[in-house]
């Protein structure tokens, strides 16, 4: 138990510090809820836990300087109610929202913080010290991770029965909301990546896949394969990839796709 709750903390801890560096993406739902539910020997739980979660914070994502829902907190969190303080995965959903709320007021307050410490790593920069510079970048990503883990073990900390007993006090117009307003945030999620995606030639791609996933019973991997398929039927077709058209800048192989990417 205690090594369980070590490794939870560390987690934690982990998932924080790469909301910042999107490195590993180890705060994002799918990957945080999935190594918190491994550590406390509820993989299957942590795993439906994380695909949902993913789900709604898709479209999660800082524009300028409005600061999005914390995925992190609301996916360790979320997690360790799950698997740990016996909530259901319903229960567990419908709290990673107000959770990602509070996520996002620490993550407001933190770089905050971390001004000062770019104010102190300027200075070092200066008298050309690199190791101080390093330590000011180190103590901005700690707190990053302690802005998670310290959260984290608080909800660890507290009795199963008080976590459970204040989830079930929870009425059930307050629980059946937040579900509703999750299943919003999924919608506005896709509509925002969609935006971004949208262009003339895609759109009757999206069309199809979207009338495929509506009249057929194909699951998500059947779904992909096609749109693989679309996507090199396409490449393989249209003109400015086969320096056909306005696009074709340079010589071309005879492979489309090796072109493309040997652009890169």
């Amino acid at each position: 138990m205690v090594l369980s709750v070590i490794l939870v903390v560390i987690v934690a801890f982990i998932a924080g510090v790469e909301g910042i560096l999107d490195e590993f993406q180890f705060h994002q739902p799918i990957i945080a809820c999935t190594l918190i539910g491994l550590v406390t020997g509820q993989l299957t739980e942590g795993i439906i836990l994380g695909g949902a979660l993913q789900m709604i914070a898709l479209g999660w994502m800082n524009i300028g300087a409005a600061v999005a829902p914390d995925a992190a907190l609301a996916s360790v969190a979320a997690a360790i109610l799950v698997t740990m303080k016996g909530a259901d995965i319903k229960e567990g959903i419908a709290l990673a929202i107000p959770l990602a709320v509070a996520g996002q007021v620490l993550t407001i307050f933190v770089r905050s913080i971390t001004v000062g410490l770019a104010h102190g790593a300027d200075r070092k920069a200066q008298e050309g010290s690199f190791r101080g510079v390093e330590m000011f970048h180190m103590i901005a990503l700690c707190l990053q991770g302690l802005r998670i883990a310290i959260p984290a073990a608080i909800i660890v900390a507290v009795p199963a029965s008080v976590v459970t007993g204040a989830l079930h006090a929870i009425p059930d117009w307050i629980t059946g909301g937040l579900a509703v307003a999750g299943g919003f945030i999924v919608a506005v999620g896709y509509a925002m990546v969609i935006n971004m995606m949208a262009t003339p030639k895609v759109w009757p791609f999206f069309l199809i896949g979207f009338a495929l996933a509506a009249v057929t019973s194909l699951n998500l991997i059947a779904m992909g394969l096609i749109g693989l398929a679309l996507a090199l039927i396409y490449i393989q077709l249209a003109p400015e990839f086969n320096g056909g058209g306005q696009g074709g800048s340079g010589p071309s192989g005879g492979d489309p796709l090796d072109d493309i990417l040997n652009d890169y």
